[in-house]
């Protein structure tokens, strides 16, 4: 799964979990700022995203998260560990 794809996919949960327009999820949106989730909703963010890559994310792992960038990083980490 590339960047791209990678993205596509992250618009997807944003726009079925938290009903955020695709076009406002870009690499530079920060998640709590730009995109206005709380803390319960990074939550869900990171189960969801354990569901997409079928790898646990590490609590620690996530809290360094604060931007779609961030969290496109994280997920191609995660998919690279599966290799």
């Amino acid at each position: 799964m590339n960047e791209a794809e990678i993205l596509e996919r992250i618009r997807a949960i944003f726009k079925e979990n938290f009903a955020i327009e695709p076009e406002r999820v870009t690499p530079d949106a920060h998640l709590f700022e730009d995109l206005d989730l709380d803390s319960i909703d990074a939550v869900d963010l990171a189960i969801k995203l354990q569901e997409m890559t079928g790898r646990r994310i590490k609590p620690e792992e996530f809290k360094s998260v604060r931007t779609v960038g961030d969290v496109i990083g994280a997920v191609e980490s995660l998919l690279a560990a599966q290799g």
